[in-house]
């Protein structure tokens, strides 16, 4: 059952709509628009609003990974943002602010369990930061108020998956096949306030530096020294 306050939704979301009908646009589903016309209503779709919200969370996206991320060549930067803007990843953003209860559908649609399809609210999430970004006089910060808290914590859960504890496993594999090297990791600074604190690490092998890595973590920035190392080694 859709829910008919869309209030809930704009105060989850922490943006308060000028125009109702564009956001109303933005949750609706192409079967509910085919049904109502149909019956001679002519009601619009989001996919219009779909196309515009692609290219407005790509924009927000790149903008972050390439300033906060500055170790990323371009296949890092294109991997990452390929990973937080997949179907997988705004449906998860989607749910959390319960997108999919307020989204008009046709009425098979609502019948076979659409609010639950990831497809139909990934494109309902790009199709609201579209009406966001219109309503708000196309300005960028709106949108991105909503959507770079999911953002950054997509980043961080794959940040700490297996494919960065990879780097540091990779490295110490290509070290241990000479006894007499010796791999550490030593912490060369720390800067900015307790709660934006930024660590920076060598990769030393026989004291050498032979890789850096700064981050916001003390774990995330070995990694990226050890990406680097093995970049080094014709590793990467």
């Amino acid at each position: 059952m859709r829910k008919e306050n869309f209030g809930a939704l704009e105060e989850t979301i922490g943006y308060r709509f000028r125009d109702q009908d564009l956001l109303k646009t933005a949750l609706t589903h192409s079967s509910y628009s085919n049904e109502k016309k149909s019956k001679g209503v002519d009601v619009e779709c989001n996919e219009r609003l779909e196309f515009l919200g692609d290219s407005v969370l790509s924009i927000i996206t790149s903008t972050y990974i390439y300033g906060e991320y500055e170790d990323f060549r371009e296949g890092d930067l294109t991997k990452t943002r390929a990973a937080v803007v997949c179907e997988k990843a705004l449906s998860k953003y989607a749910g959390a602010i319960g997108l999919g209860d307020f989204i008009f559908l046709g009425h098979g649609e609502d019948m076979n369990r659409g609010r639950e399809r990831p497809s139909i609210k990934a494109d309902a999430f790009e199709a609201l930061l579209a009406a966001v970004y219109i309503d708000s006089g196309y300005d960028l910060d709106a949108p991105r108020s909503i959507v770079l808290p999911f953002i950054k914590n997509e980043i961080e859960e794959i940040k700490a998956g297996s494919s960065f504890e990879d780097s540091k496993t990779a490295l110490q594999h290509i070290v241990q096949q000479v006894n007499s090297e010796k791999l550490e990791y030593v912490l060369v600074g720390e800067s900015g306030p307790d709660h934006d604190k930024y660590f920076e690490v060598e990769a030393r092998l026989n004291s050498n530096v032979i890789g850096r890595g700064r981050a916001r973590s003390k774990r995330e920035a070995e990694q990226l020294a050890a990406k680097e190392a093995l970049r080094l080694f014709g590793e990467e």
